[in-house]
């Protein structure tokens, strides 16, 4: 059974190495996270352990869908402080371990991050994709919305410029759920 925790500014430093872990395997199964192949493992680490402090003030939600203490997969919800934004977050670095995907994981954890925000009193979520990538199926199969794409706007993991395609969902702030802990099988 995978446990689904949203985790504070200390305990991802815990899961840093972990968490590099997946983020090295995702890169060099070809997702296009951010990060060009090949990654260093350590500077994968240390950029989890920056975003602590943004996990800390509030500014980053980070959960993780944990086996035990190995880590399965990982989502965030980046939050704006702008006065006129305050009622949106865009989804970020949605990862499942290669040999995990096709489980229903990245499901859960969309599914964690969008009650998280319905229950932050969220309404309107965003996030993007590399255009074509699996992930889309995933996102449209979740009542995503498409709302257009930008050619050559991200480089993949080998640095080649794709296009990205960008998501929106409303959010039901109404809706009752916990911002805690979920489990997914």
């Amino acid at each position: 059974m995978t446990e689904i925790v949203a985790v504070s500014g200390p305990e991802l430093i815990t899961y840093a190495d972990e968490l590099a872990a997946l983020l090295v395997e995702t890169v060099d199964s070809g997702a296009s996270v951010g990060f060009l192949a090949p990654l260093d493992r350590e500077a994968a680490a240390a950029w989890w352990r920056g975003r602590a402090a943004e996990v800390d003030a509030g500014h980053q939600r980070v959960w993780l869908a944990r086996d035990g203490e190995r880590v399965a997969g990982t989502i965030g919800l980046h939050l704006t402080s702008l006065p006129n934004g305050r009622h949106r977050a865009q989804v970020t670095k949605a990862m499942v371990r290669p040999s995990r995907r096709g489980q229903g994981l990245g499901r859960s954890l969309l599914a964690a991050v969008e009650e998280a925000a319905a229950a932050a009193g969220l309404t309107l979520l965003v996030l993007d994709t590399e255009t074509g990538s699996p992930a889309e199926r995933l996102y449209r199969s979740a009542g995503w919305t498409e709302c257009g794409s930008i050619p050559r706007y991200a480089g993949d993991p080998a640095g080649v410029l794709k296009p990205t395609t960008f998501y929106y969902k409303a959010i039901d702030g109404a809706q009752n759920g916990s911002a805690g802990a979920s489990t997914a099988s």
